[in-house]
């Protein structure tokens, strides 16, 4: 009976693909030659399709007489008619390069390039054109295909194990395409709302999901991906402009469009601009198609091809192309990225007709300007009808006054204005299951003769996978098997006392074990150290948004922390307790534990151990605390302000090296291990007795400046672009055997001042409002460094500053400016830029009582070794106190934190 079952699907299957009708064919070149990606769009409907990267195409249709129209960026686009009957219907076309001519108005010495006459309009419009769709759906098939081309020698020779295993186990094969294939059903609606339902997913790597995310790029924007687009208002201070000619083609409605061929040439090429092709339409101003290139900041080559096609009139990207190449960490690898676009509903806004006409008062100003009182309060359409004709500064004006008015309805509507994208993401539940029938009859873009090769490899992995022996299926072996499988990894084995391990409990609890050899540590103080930890995590309850988000509503988390110090042959350790609910979060801590003096650790233990065994420089200084402290952290006003506030009671304790006589791995002759109390301009001494202090510590952050958010399936998620500045209020007070009472406030901002350019700065002041009984701990600290190698924050950090040396128990300011450029000195040469180096300049100010105005200046070279080691830096420093310069200093650096 089940076999019947089969063989009448198989019927239905092979019966519906027989029984489809549509086109077939392969565009080619004069020469020949295929053309990959080519467009081919079913005049009068929103149907189309691109060639793959052989030159062939498909496309499903009824029955019936089509015009069929053939593009293909800078050749000559053709329409053929065709009739269909039963089956597919072939018809193939040849493409002939496109032939332009000049305009009359045709540059004469001194004059204008007509190139900046038209790209003026196109940018006053862009704006305009984005307004002008109001909603649409649309079904929208993507494909991608990633090449890891070649593999460094030492991780071939390294991991050569592990790449036989991936390409017998997951289809994964230096110089063999990986693809990936989603057919999604988009929305979108004016001003932000996007949503999207993947509805069949496809990869040759295995059964596992990888929708891409570049949906909705607009060169209307002006910026794509931090990329200024040659449409941005700012694009004359980043590009050039040449015209190259002017062809004629069919458009909507049979009526002929001319368009203009612009060459956007930047004027320093690199990150963050674009060289290539733009194609502008005449009169209305529009995109029509473009070839443009950029580097991102890793140094990977991006090609962008556009090509539009009129809907009712708005002529959208239905087929767009993305193709990227380049070395990064010594992995060289290729892919493409292909998208095509089919609407099934569109509609436009009726406030944005297309008659209106721009004209470029630096050419010649329309007949009527409009000032500001003229448009200030007007409705949109309003205007357009006493005026058919606009400057392009008029213009602009008059869109950014009807997105005021949008924005006053949504308030008055009660919509969330600061929300400034709301995208969600839906899976089908059969999106993975498709099966070949499916695929073929949602396809819009054909397999290439590899691309089913890889397919059927993959599809013959997983049969291999599923198949089961008889006498699996009749003892039920194989089901045992799978679910002792699922299971071993909450079972017991003592290698997981050595590796660490977390146990699944039950759906809503975790234990978390982390092994003591996962931490393995030295300080003068200690000695070697073992950590290990064991924590149980409870989720009460979860709030599920999408199958890909959710959110604990309350979690429960209770464990603890001990550590060996082989040195002091003592066991320290706390314990932790917490709860969460939403944004606020409650914990008790307690137990005794040793930390730096600076709670903000300006070396990490990591490091500290390197620079103890291989340099003999013990920088961390630790004290003893055994404490028990109360914290409670909120963000109320949907994360607006964060707000902080801890008591704790500790009994304090010095410490010493443990023993007088430590040995490095390495003896410097000219170097020796410091002592554990740190050194101090403010005091002549920072011992103190061991003492109980009680402290109370509030911390309230908030930007000043609207925010800005984004919400993806639901969850609502601030802008990192946000240019608001961040203040924070800090209040310590002290009490028990200490009594002072500590104020300081912190304005944190950071902002672009060009492409790939940006300010950052830290100011910083604050003082003791009551120093009665101050100790070293309760001291204000500054991030200094006094190692070779920086690291942490590269915006507030000293870089040759001493560690404890200008701590202060009375006041302090302090000032940290770091200025990124794109193009400043080397990166003055093009091939430097190209390869992801940037430069930056610094200052850190420091005044205490006892510091003498302490200064740095410095110079910095991001990207230290590019393309291989990327996020290191170079970085040179001059020193000066009271105006009066002390020395130079070099470091090395990297913004990675190693370490806590």
């Amino acid at each position: 009976m089940k076999y019947s079952v089969l063989l009448l699907i198989a019927f239905f299957f092979s019966t519906f693909a027989s029984a489809q009708t549509g086109l077939r064919g392969t565009v080619k070149n004069g020469q020949g030659e295929a053309l990959p990606f080519a467009g081919v769009l079913v005049k009068g409907s929103s149907k189309g399709t691109i060639t793959n990267a052989e030159g062939k195409y498909e496309i499903v249709l009824a029955p019936g007489k089509y015009d069929i129209g053939f593009q293909y960026l800078g050749f000559q686009t053709i329409q053929k008619s065709v009739e269909i009957g039963t089956g597919f219907t072939t018809l193939d076309a040849t493409l002939e390069e496109q032939a332009l001519r000049l305009a009359e108005v045709q540059t004469k010495a001194g004059n204008e390039d007509p190139a900046y006459t038209i790209m003026r309009r196109a940018i006053a419009k862009s704006r305009f054109h984005q307004l002008q769709v109001q909603r649409f759906n649309a079904r929208v098939y993507t494909k991608s295909s990633f090449t890891v081309v070649d593999l460094p020698n030492l991780a071939e020779m390294a991991f050569r194990k592990q790449l036989k295993e991936a390409e017998r186990e997951a289809n994964f094969k230096v110089g063999v395409p990986m693809l990936n294939e989603t057919v999604a059903e988009v929305s979108f609606s004016q001003p932000n709302t996007f949503r999207q339902r993947i509805i069949a997913n496809r990869n040759s790597q295995g059964d596992f999901l990888s929708p891409n995310q570049f949906y909705n790029a607009s060169f209307y924007n002006p910026t794509i991906a931090g990329t200024v687009s040659p449409l941005s208002p700012k694009a004359f201070a980043y590009y050039k402009f040449e015209y190259k000619g002017t062809f004629r083609e069919p458009g909507p409605d049979g009526k002929v469009v001319e368009v203009s061929k612009i060459q956007v040439i930047p004027r320093q090429y690199g990150e963050g601009v674009f060289r290539g092709t733009i194609y502008i339409l005449e009169n209305t101003w529009a995109i029509h198609s473009l070839q443009l290139e950029t580097v991102n900041n890793i140094g990977i080559s991006i090609t962008i091809r556009h090509m539009c096609s009129p809907i009712q009139g708005v002529w959208m990207p239905t087929n767009q192309r993305y193709e990227g190449s380049g070395t990064y960490l010594g992995v060289k690898a290729k892919g493409y990225y292909i998208r095509n676009l089919t609407f099934s509903e569109f509609v436009v806004n009726p406030a944005f007709v297309e008659d209106i006409e721009v004209t470029d008062e630096k050419k010649a100003p329309p007949a009527q300007t409009l000032s500001k009182s003229d448009i200030k309060g007007k409705q949109f359409d309003d205007l357009v009808k006493k005026q058919k004709e606009f400057s392009t500064k008029n213009l602009r004006q008059l869109v950014k006054e009807y997105e005021k008015q949008e924005k006053q309805a949504r308030k008055n509507r009660k919509e969330d204005v600061t929300v400034v994208r709301d995208d969600s993401l839906v899976v089908d539940t059969l999106a993975r299951k498709r099966s070949n029938v499916f695929w073929d009859s949602l396809r819009s873009v054909p397999l290439t003769t590899a691309e089913i090769k890889s397919y059927h490899k993959a599809d013959s992995l997983g049969l291999i996978h599923e198949i089961k022996t008889p006498s699996q299926i009749a003892s039920g072996d194989t089901a045992r098997r799978d679910s002792t499988k699922k299971k071993s990894t909450n079972k017991f084995s003592p290698g997981q006392l050595l590796s660490g391990h977390t146990w699944r409990l039950t759906k809503q609890s975790s234990l978390i074990y982390t092994s003591p050899l996962a931490r393995i540590e030295y300080n003068t103080v200690e000695g070697y150290t073992l950590e290990g930890a064991l924590n149980l995590r409870y989720r009460a309850k979860v709030d599920s948004i999408s199958r890909f988000r959710q959110i604990p509503l309350g979690e429960w988390n209770i464990g603890g922390t001990g550590r060996y110090q082989f040195g002091r042959k003592q066991f320290v350790g706390y314990g932790r307790a917490s709860y969460q609910y939403k944004t606020t979060l409650l914990s008790v801590t307690g137990g005794r534990y040793l930390y730096q003096f600076n709670p903000d650790n300006p070396i990490s233990p990591f490091l500290n151990s390197i620079t103890t065994l291989f340099f003999e420089q013990n920088f961390a200084k630790l004290y003893q605390k055994d404490f028990l402290n109360l914290t409670v952290n909120a963000s109320p006003f949907d994360n607006r302000i964060v707000l902080t506030g801890s008591l704790e009671y500790a009994q304090r304790s010095e410490l010493t090296n443990y023993r007088e006589d430590i040995k490095p791995w390495i003896n410097w002759s000219n170097r020796t291990f410091t002592p554990n109390r740190p050194e101090n301009d403010e005091v002549a001494s920072t011992a103190f007795p061991t003492h109980n202090a009680l402290l109370l510590n509030l911390t309230a952050s908030a930007r000043l400046g609207a925010m800005q958010y984004t919400i993806r399936n639901g969850r609502r998620i601030t802008r990192r672009d946000n240019e608001s500045p961040l203040l924070t209020v800090n209040y310590r007070k002290g009490m028990a055997d200490v009594n002072y009472d500590f104020l300081q406030a912190t304005i944190n901002h950071s902002f672009e001042t060009g492409i790939r350019s940006r300010l950052n700065y830290q100011l910083s002041a604050g003082a003791f409002l009551n120093d009665r009984q101050v100790y070293f701990p309760d001291f204000k600290h500054f991030a200094g460094n006094q190692f070779f190698f920086q690291q942490g924050d590269a915006v507030s950090s000293f870089r040759l500053l001493p560690y404890y040396q200008n701590s202060t128990a009375k006041r302090f300011a302090e000032a940290h400016v770091l200025a990124e450029f794109r193009k400043f000195l080397v990166t003055q040469l093009t091939v430097v830029r190209l390869l992801g180096l940037k430069e930056n300049l610094f200052v850190h100010y420091l005044y205490t009582p006892a510091s003498k105005h302490y200064t740095e200046v410095g110079y910095g070279l991001d990207g230290l070794i590019p393309q291989v080691l990327p996020f290191f830096r170079v970085e040179v420093i001059s020193q000066w106190q009271d105006a009066t310069y002390r020395g130079l200093g070099f470091r090395i650096g990297t913004t990675l934190k190693f370490g806590r």
